[in-house]
């Protein structure tokens, strides 16, 4: 599916209630697997979380997670814990070109039986769950928090806990806050010092009901828009936190450069186009919520600001290599830009190219990114269908803010 997007006009009022974040939906449904008492409220719609629950439900032997990296991550380690059950996990083409070494070499240090079925160091990969008895693991820090937050997730179910030892610089560091925040909210005993994760056994957790907190990543697609926008445009959003867990929330902070501020409402946000954005160069480093790059550097190009993006090499492996996809689709609106391995360097522009066919490259978040340059110039995003896999309504809601949107 094609879509050729048109702004109607460049003010914004709306009020759009978003769905659960995708980190918190995932890292809960592993946790209920473990602990039936626990109730969810305000999972997530991405195809993600659909993924990974219906992996977890199924009593089929195979689970096909499509694009679903977290999924896969997560999945691994939770099966790998469970005696007496056999799963192959699969996925994608882009998913068995995603390595999962670093991850089943954990696994496999402490007693996981786990077989790799085409690729060595790839999916897909059978699993014949163990009990799982050493109590100590060493992993990179610099690799894939999810690599760290899946092996804290089933440390629980251990019969003697887990101590993780991340080796080296840590990166990622708000996503392993996470996942703590969310074993200690079901009581669970578990800390984090220097770089030492120590997860306790806990057999049993008390009945209680957890809401998800919306996706600040998604909602950095709406700050984006309001930052395209012209003065005293504004959009609520619904359902988040001051306090959130999510290290994308830190995109509040980071708007206040193109003149959208935050406020902060009981269960909601108000984004509002105040001022005037900064024509100062931004710099950022953005190791701790690498998923807002895209929209950052996009945002960026629209207000023709020049930007310094580092902290970025986990985006190499993600549904694409999202450096190298973002400098070819800006470079095909005007933009002069360069990438390394870790960082993004883009430079004022003055102009930017209409009627531009953005491939999306199976990412979601290449498509969402680009949406909001429709404020500026007419744009067409190729596969738009991609957003599913972590928001289903997004070009529901584009349209509810005052986006014109044509099939091609």
């Amino acid at each position: 599916m094609n879509l050729q997007l048109q702004a109607q006009s460049s003010a914004i009022q709306a009020e759009i209630t978003v769905s659960g974040s995708k980190s918190e939906s995932n890292r809960l449904l592993i946790l209920q697997q473990l602990y039936p008492n626990i109730t969810i409220e305000n999972l997530s719609d991405s195809d993600d979380t659909h993924h990974l629950h219906e992996a977890l439900s199924s009593s089929n032997e195979i689970a096909d997670i499509g694009h679903a990296g977290t999924a896969m991550r997560f999945l691994t380690a939770f099966f790998a814990a469970q005696k007496g059950v056999t799963k192959v996990l699969q996925g994608s083409e882009r998913m068995h070109n995603r390595p999962i070494e670093i991850l089943v070499d954990a696994l496999r240090s402490i007693g996981a039986d786990i077989t790799y079925l085409q690729k060595e160091g790839y999916p897909p990969i059978k699993i014949v769950g163990q009990e799982l008895t050493k109590d100590k693991v060493t992993i990179n820090g610099n690799v894939s928090s999810q690599y760290i937050s899946a092996l804290m997730l089933i440390a629980p179910s251990l019969p003697n806990g887990l101590s993780i030892e991340l080796a080296g610089k840590i990166t990622s560091i708000p996503y392993i806050k996470m996942t703590l925040s969310l074993l200690h909210q079901l009581g669970i005993k578990a800390n984090f010092k220097g770089n030492l994760i120590q997860v306790n056994n806990q057999p049993n957790v008390n009945d209680q009901t957890v809401v998800v907190e919306s996706d600040w990543s998604s909602a950095s697609y709406f700050y984006s828009l309001i930052a395209l926008s012209k003065l005293n445009s504004k959009v609520k959003l619904t359902a988040y936190k001051n306090d959130s867990l999510q290290g994308d929330a830190v995109l509040s902070q980071i708007y206040n450069h193109f003149g959208v501020t935050t406020t902060f409402e009981e269960n909601s946000i108000i984004l509002t186009k105040s001022s005037e954005h900064s024509n100062n160069l931004l710099v950022e480093n953005l190791k701790n919520a690498p998923d807002i790059a895209q929209t950052i550097a996009v945002t960026c190009f629209g207000l023709g600001i020049a930007c310094d993006l580092t902290g970025l090499h986990t985006l190499k492996i993600k549904e694409t290599d999202r450096l190298e996809a973002l400098r070819e689709e800006l470079t095909k609106l005007g933009a002069t830009i360069n990438v390394t391995n870790e960082s993004l360097h883009l430079k004022n522009s003055e102009q930017i190219h209409q009627n531009i066919d953005i491939e999306t490259y199976n990412d979601h978040r290449m498509a969402m990114a680009f949406a909001p340059l429709a404020f500026k110039t007419i744009i067409q995003i190729n596969e738009a269908e991609v957003v599913t896999k972590s928001f289903r309504n997004f070009w529901n809601d584009m349209n509810k803010i005052g986006l014109q949107i044509q099939e091609l």
